[in-house]
């Protein structure tokens, strides 16, 4: 079988690659080692697919599904496989080998890969979304010598600085950029709780299971306040929000209800889903997806 990446993702890592990157031109063969050396059996390439990583169908060979994901070294596969051992399936997918014979390459359980809770009513969506995020905001491991996660002032200290330079060039988002740039100085100043966080949460992100009616997949985990985590999902469909003439007003509810349904402080959200947003925003224009940048950048400032 012939392992060619979906268009999505060669698009999506494109935007991303460093100079010299070769990673997707060596994927058809990291693919075929990593099948050969588990004996797996392939079913599909799934089709879109993620923005960072390959997702194959497969079985073992005693015939049960399962997916294999292989990702770059950039999207930081080690610090996934490490927050699912942390979880062992309560919340998340399963992981099904604790050690990889290679680095960045997943054994996974099989969900349903074409059925999220995107798939839901919006009301219905958010509700089991956030019961899903909620599960997943562990103490993070008390010995982390194996693998120290990124915290959160970590990961929003390169986004700011990202978003300085591209305010630069950009006077129209500056005032947003400047903003955001405040409020996240002021959560870093004391942050509630310390928690690991599945990092990229979004309703694209809870996949129908078996043994769990939704379990969340993708993360890109991260250390610090859950309302971080909380902030991705508030701005969840923004297409329907941006064209709905209530689009302000049912974000600012959304916010309302999603932080007194997890137990989290609403201006604190209100804070993050800004910063998050505006970050969004300014990286869709610097990569040149201009249309996303309006969108994101318009919900932004109706925070």
């Amino acid at each position: 079988m012939a392992f060619e990446p979906p268009q999505r993702l060669i698009r999506a890592l494109g935007e991303t690659a460093p100079k010299g990157d070769d990673w997707l031109e060596k994927l058809p063969e990291a693919v075929r080692q990593a099948v050969a050396l588990r004996e797996l059996t392939v079913e599909r390439v799934q089709v879109p697919g993620g923005r960072s990583s390959l997702v194959v169908l497969v079985r073992r060979a005693d015939g049960t599904p399962a997916v294999l994901k292989l990702a770059p070294p950039r999207a930081r596969p080690e610090s996934e496989r490490a927050a699912l051992t942390r979880w062992d399936g309560l919340g998340a997918v399963q992981l099904l080998e604790s050690v990889a014979p290679t680095e960045g390459v997943l054994l996974l359980e099989r969900l349903h890969p074409d059925v999220s809770v995107r798939s839901l009513p919006e009301a219905k969506a958010l509700l089991e979304a956030a019961g899903t995020l909620r599960r997943l905001w562990v103490e993070p491991p008390a010995d982390d010598t194996a693998h120290r996660f990124e915290t959160v002032a970590e990961r929003t200290g390169r986004q700011a600085a990202a978003m300085r330079a591209g305010a630069e060039t950009d006077p129209e988002a500056a005032p947003l950029v400047d903003a955001a740039l405040a409020a996240r100085e002021e959560l870093l100043a004391a942050p509630p709780e310390h928690r690991l966080l599945h990092g990229t949460f979004r309703q694209s992100k809870v996949l129908a299971g078996e043994r769990t009616p939704w379990l969340a997949v993708g993360p890109d985990p991260v250390v610090g306040e859950c309302a971080f985590d909380l902030a991705r999902l508030v701005r969840d469909r923004v297409e329907d929000l941006i064209a709905s003439p209530s689009g302000a007003s049912t974000t600012r509810r959304r916010v309302k209800r999603l932080a007194e349904s997890l137990d989290v402080d609403q201006e604190r959200l209100r804070g993050w889903t800004l910063f998050r947003a505006v970050e969004s925003g300014v990286r869709a224009r610097r990569v040149g997806r201009e249309r996303d940048a309006e969108l994101l950048l318009e919900f932004a400032s109706w925070l």
